[in-house]
């Protein structure tokens, strides 16, 4: 499988720029990056994005992650291997990424205090970035075919 264009963040090199200035901003943020990985797996799981689905499950294994955290992603309620914390990202990535499936506000406040309960203002400021910038990576990447197994840097 080939990808029908250059990924549009290497043609416009503004935007790519952009993008690394937020990838910065959340590396900053003291959010661990196993979480930040983990998020970013489950978003794209849920998106159907082949590309960052391969690159976050990568990243985790590069980091140490078990196979059981990485392989339970998709199943992180009935699965064991996540913390009170992880399990409130998780929650918060669902919500902010399946929107159209929703039949109340995307975030309610009961998640919201959840969430805000195990992550200070940066690393929530860092965790919503984060699931935001998947979920357009993800809509990058489906549009554009970008292949599983594609490399960026």
């Amino acid at each position: 499988m080939q990808a029908r264009m250059t990924n549009p963040a290497y043609v416009l090199p503004q935007a790519l720029k952009g993008i690394g200035t937020l990838f910065q901003a959340i590396g900053e943020s003291g959010l661990s990056q196993e979480v930040a990985e983990i998020v970013g797996l489950r978003a794209s799981q849920i998106n159907g994005c082949g590309a960052c689905v391969h690159g976050h499950t990568t990243n985790l294994r590069k980091a140490g992650t078990s196979a059981e955290r990485i392989d339970s992603v998709s199943a992180w309620r009935e699965a064991p291997w996540f913390t009170d914390a992880e399990r409130a990202a998780l929650r918060l990535t669902e919500a902010m990424t399946r929107l159209a499936d929703r039949s109340h506000e995307s975030v309610p406040e009961e998640l919201w205090d959840e969430v805000a309960d195990h992550f200070d203002e940066k690393e929530l400021s860092a965790l919503i970035l984060t699931v935001s910038v998947t979920n357009m990576f993800n809509r990058i990447n489906t549009t554009i075919k970008e292949p599983a197994g594609t490399t960026w840097g």
